[in-house]
């Protein structure tokens, strides 16, 4: 093992896996072995247990696909909306240096701050979520995206100026191509941020959705539910992320993503 080297992919999933074994291994150690109470926190199996009578008898699954659906709609939003604006600001430094200070002072702001605000102005329905999740995402994508074009190598671009490229070709034709792959990857680890937007919003004020489940959950002082919840949360991401990953190897085989 030496800094920087490649793992094999088998020994990559490996290792992956293994660290989940050990992970679910010290968590039945600890509470089977009667360390932790189960009050403050179930055991694996009671977990598996309340989570498909959760999927199975209690709507679960809708409960689901409404925190995917807020997810994929407030990040989509911000997504369309912040590429050109950030685009825009990482080609021409005019408009960075007017936009640039605004939306380094608004990514500071923590998205859960608004709800109270939100709640006010659009009431405890679909459009406050997909608004705090935009609040979350949107600032955030469009200074990661100035950056990115900023920092595109100034030999492409003149090298483009002297074979007769001009200020819209240089934008088109080699500040977003090389650009791309870092946009995409950002795409992906603001997707992320998302998620913990949206179960903040649904903490708050919301009668569906994964969120609203562990509140209630919280109420029982049902760990087991709590725990699925959270486990349910961090599948999705991680099966969403591997698919981000395959989709930007594919759409960028030069990048190393």
């Amino acid at each position: 093992m030496r800094p920087l080297q490649p793992v094999a992919p088998g020994a990559r999933i490996a290792l992956g896996i293994s660290f989940f074994v050990l992970f679910f291994a010290i968590w039945a150690f600890a509470t089977f072995g009667g360390y932790v109470s189960k009050t403050f926190l179930a055991d694996p199996v009671t977990m598996v247990r309340s989570g498909y009578d959760l999927l199975a008898n209690q709507g679960f699954i809708k409960d689901i696909g409404m925190t995917v659906w807020r997810v994929l709609g407030g990040f989509l939003i911000a997504a369309v909306l912040a590429v050109p604006l950030g685009v825009l600001m990482g080609a021409y430094k005019p408009i960075e240096a007017f936009f640039e200070p605004f939306v380094s002072f608004a990514r500071y702001l923590p998205a859960s701050a608004f709800i109270p605000l939100l709640i006010l102005w659009a009431g405890i329905g679909e459009a406050q979520k997909l608004a705090v999740i935009f609040i979350g995402s949107f600032f955030q994508l469009v200074l990661m995206f100035a950056v990115s074009v900023g920092n595109t190598r100034r030999d492409l671009v003149e090298a483009a100026y002297t074979l007769g490229a001009g200020d819209r070709g240089i934008v088109t034709r080699v500040l977003l191509p090389s650009s791309a792959p870092e946009i995409a990857e950002t795409l992906r680890m603001v997707l992320g941020w998302a998620w913990t937007y949206v179960i903040v919003a649904e903490l708050i004020g919301a009668s569906s959705g994964i969120g609203h489940m562990i509140t209630d959950s919280q109420a029982l002082l049902a760990t087991d539910q709590i725990i699925f919840g959270i486990i349910v949360i961090g599948v999705i991401g991680l099966v969403t992320d591997f698919a981000f990953k395959a989709l930007n190897r594919k759409l960028f085989p030069w990048a190393r993503l």
